[in-house]
């Protein structure tokens, strides 16, 4: 367990840095949200079109990545007292060139021109590029490393994977070279970026967050040591059998259990967290376990859905199938964990600067507000329930979109407004507090 009488703040990068990501993914949710709202139903005809493409790497590139990198650079001292070497210079490299990246990959996809696409890939590459070593120097300096350690390793070698294929298939729908099984590579490259990026790093923090901000007893050991490895040694076989292309109908044929194997590991993780969860320490209720307890239930949902999907032709052929499958990984999972995480991060952050500063000045005069005080329950409550409301909407419009598309993009612009308008008040009473513990007072 963390103890927090040992963090310095030191080793750790300015407040600032961690703020820039954080208050930047809000607004490009809500900048797919308005591009939703716009063009309607067109966004949600196939998974192929390039406005559905652009939303969706909007989200994953806008929100979800910024929100990890941005975590993984302040709370790599904390869980591991490894600091990320220049992470002033890394962390407004990697956030420039994130923000800059993933407009112009959208425009690329709006516009289909060559230019933009080399300029988006070209910036995305070299932000991850720069992200990954500096992290990974980090993560390979711990000495003595644990399960989040060794799951956030996995991880980040998802991340590079997931670039590269990235970049691969983007080259190959652009026209800038010529590669053949683009449908192949584009689902190798999905399921690497939500399974892999995305599911080990929120797999391998929980085991660190769940316990500490949720007060649950810690997860089992066999879970911590065996899951993280047994889901990267799964999906590392299945892109191996998946990228042997022109192979033998056996070897073919053996990707889908191995990447069911894959899956269920993460059926297995949703259930547990669940159980824990139910037997956690304090009963107060807690706006954070709402979303985590939302993040796992869909997460259940998905793995049957998939599953149901690869093993029966009457649920994967359905023309909603995929977008089902990827509004629930995405915002029903990975945005919910996020925003819980979000919501316990921030307040914590600024609670832990602000006690440390006033120690530093021994300014004893003034009151630091409690994590509590950072963001109100009354407030990250009501955004839940707009964000469970867009994530309800969403599912009925893949499904009905003419009826479901406009009042689905309404409440996930006004889910994400608010979840904005929580961070900002968040940040303002950390700076008006740290200003007033000032050397001299």
């Amino acid at each position: 367990m963390l103890n927090t009488a040992s963090l310095s703040l030191d080793q750790a990068p300015p407040i600032s840095i961690p703020f820039r990501f954080f208050l930047t993914a809000p607004l490009f949710a809500i900048a797919a949200g308005l591009e939703l709202l716009i063009f309607g139903s067109e966004m949600l005809i196939s998974r192929w079109s390039p406005f559905t493409l652009g939303l969706t790497h909007l989200i994953t590139l806008g929100v979800l990545s910024m929100v990890m990198c941005g975590a993984m650079l302040q709370m790599l001292p904390v869980i591991a007292g490894s600091p990320v070497p220049h992470v002033v210079l890394v962390g407004r490299l990697t956030h420039g060139l994130l923000l800059m990246g993933t407009i112009l990959l959208k425009i690329s996809f709006v516009t289909g021109s060559k230019p933009a696409t080399l300029l988006a890939l070209t910036t995305l590459g070299v932000g991850f590029l720069i992200f990954i070593v500096a992290v990974g120097i980090a993560l390979w300096r711990v000495v003595t490393p644990g399960a989040t350690i060794q799951g956030m390793k996995m991880a980040v070698i998802a991340l590079a994977a997931t670039v590269v294929l990235g970049i691969l298939v983007a080259v190959g729908y652009s026209g800038i070279g010529n590669l053949a099984h683009l449908t192949s590579l584009t689902n190798i490259h999905l399921s690497w970026g939500i399974l892999g990026w995305a599911g080990l790093l929120i797999l391998s923090v929980s085991f660190q967050l769940v316990p500490m901000f949720q007060v649950t007893p810690e997860f089992p050991f066999w879970v911590k040591r065996h899951l993280p490895y047994s889901i990267f040694i799964c999906l590392s076989a299945w892109l191996l059998l998946r990228l042997g292309f022109d192979q033998s109908s056996w070897i073919d044929s053996a990707a889908t259990p191995v990447l069911t194997l894959a899956v269920s590991g993460y059926l297995l993780f949703s259930m547990k967290t669940l159980q824990l969860q139910s037997k956690r320490k304090r009963r107060v209720p807690d706006v954070t376990l709402l979303f985590w307890r939302l993040g796992m239930i869909v997460l259940g949902l998905c793995v049957l859905l998939w599953v149901g999907g690869e093993f029966y032709s009457q649920i994967g052929d359905t023309q909603y199938f995929s977008l089902l499958l990827g509004i629930g990984l995405i915002q029903g999972v990975t945005l919910s964990i996020i925003n819980g995480m979000l919501y316990k991060i921030v307040p914590f952050l600024c609670w832990f600067h602000l006690q440390s500063r006033q120690m530093a000045f021994m300014c004893m005069t003034v009151k630091v507000p409690h994590m509590k005080e950072f963001v109100t329950d009354k407030s990250a409550k009501r955004q839940f329930y707009l964000h469970l409301l867009a994530l309800v909407s969403t599912v009925a419009a893949a499904v009905a979109p003419e009826l479901f598309v406009h009042p689905a993009a309404l409440l996930f612009i006004a889910s994400n407004s608010m979840l904005l308008a929580n961070l900002v008040l968040a940040v303002s009473r950390f700076r008006t507090t740290f200003k007033l513990l000032a050397p001299s007072a």
